[in-house]
């Protein structure tokens, strides 16, 4: 199963629940629901005209469906949603506003019919030639609306935020949650399904649940130590400390990969957490996705830590840092984000294993 019981845990020390967590796509929860058009049947033996019915029998075959194609037409240009092979019309140009979404995208094999994305968006390397509409509370409905979008896809996150504008000037959007992993799983078929690429959906569904069952059969009757994932952080400080709380995804990752995550349970999927915390909580490993500058610029997360040189990681030396993006992202690299946590928390176990 992908999703387990968390055992409830009391709050240490001073954490303050996050109103604008650390990652840009995830920070506030929504609570709008995505639903697709319903498709308008006309019945093939009966065509209203009128006050007056013809009934299409096989004399006047031809001629009929060619009215009844000029009537489909129709529907199409005025805005309702076309059908084909009694199927939704694929959408062609489709708009993604965040960097999951555009990831799952590449996944299902929808990305060719992408025309914009978010300013964060950065997989896969083709998103550096699309324009770019906004950040994830600042999207311009100027450029959306030039770039003549038949599907728009957000998270519910930032639904509040932007759906209401675009379901005013009359865009087709798809929400999709990102706050658990079974959240990712659903994310991956309902965009596949607005795509037209539920085939595709499917296999990669089926790819993600696989490898992380193959992860979690390697550490599931390993010592669990614990785990504090740090999401963000002011560079080269340890203010405004943001980590992933239990029933996050990122927390059932951490659990997959064989380690305990310890910070506590929050709404969103993210806390604020004193300096004061971290050290009550005294994590055997810290997980530290670093922001800022990079190259000869970039900070020594190891040397940042050692402000808590009393904690077990800091005295162990366990503090692992991250930089890669994709591991904040709710998509199908969920799979190489628990492998990669596995790494990390159980390396005896993966040691003999070559990174992605």
């Amino acid at each position: 199963m992908l999703l387990k019981e968390d055992l409830g845990r009391t709050m240490v020390g001073s954490v303050v629940p996050l109103k604008n967590p650390p990652w840009c796509e995830q920070r506030q929860s929504g609570c709008r629901k995505f639903l697709w058009g319903i498709s308008r049947v006309i019945p093939l033996h009966t065509l209203e005209m009128g006050n007056s019915h013809l009934r299409l029998w096989s004399r006047h075959t031809a001629a009929l469906i060619a009215l009844l194609a000029l009537i489909v037409c129709g529907l199409r240009s005025s805005g309702s949603q076309g059908l084909s092979a009694g199927r939704p019309t694929r959408p062609q140009r489709i708009i993604s506003l965040s960097p999951n979404i555009t990831e799952i995208l590449d996944g299902v094999g929808a990305f060719e019919r992408v025309v914009a994305v978010s300013d964060f968006c950065d997989y896969p390397a083709a998103t550096q030639k699309l324009p770019r509409v906004g950040g994830w509370q600042t999207t311009s409905l100027e450029q959306v609306h030039a770039l003549r979008p038949d599907l728009v896809i957000l998270t519910q996150a930032q639904a509040p935020f932007v759906q209401g504008p675009l379901d005013s000037l009359g865009f087709k959007t798809l929400v999709v949650k990102g706050l658990t992993l079974q959240d990712t799983i659903q994310a991956i078929g309902l965009i596949g399904k607005a795509t037209g690429n539920e085939g595709e959906a499917e296999n990669l569904t089926q790819q993600v649940i696989s490898k992380l069952d193959r992860v979690r059969s390697r550490t599931r009757h390993l010592v669990r130590p614990r785990v504090l994932c740090v999401v963000d952080r002011v560079p080269g400080t340890l203010r405004d400390i943001y980590t992933a709380t239990q029933g996050s995804f990122l927390s059932e990752l951490i659990e997959i990969a064989g380690g305990e995550c310890i910070s506590p349970r929050a709404a969103e999927g993210y806390i604020k957490m004193s300096i004061e915390a971290v050290a009550t909580l005294n994590p055997e490993i810290i997980i530290d996705m670093v922001q800022g500058a990079k190259g000869r610029f970039a900070e020594n997360p190891t040397q940042v830590w050692q402000q808590l040189s009393e904690i077990a990681a800091v005295r162990d030396g366990r503090i692992y840092p991250i930089r890669k993006t994709f591991v904040l992202h709710p998509s199908q690299f969920v799979a190489d984000t628990a492998r990669s946590f596995g790494k990390i928390i159980h390396p005896e176990v993966f040691q003999n294993e070559s990174s992605h």
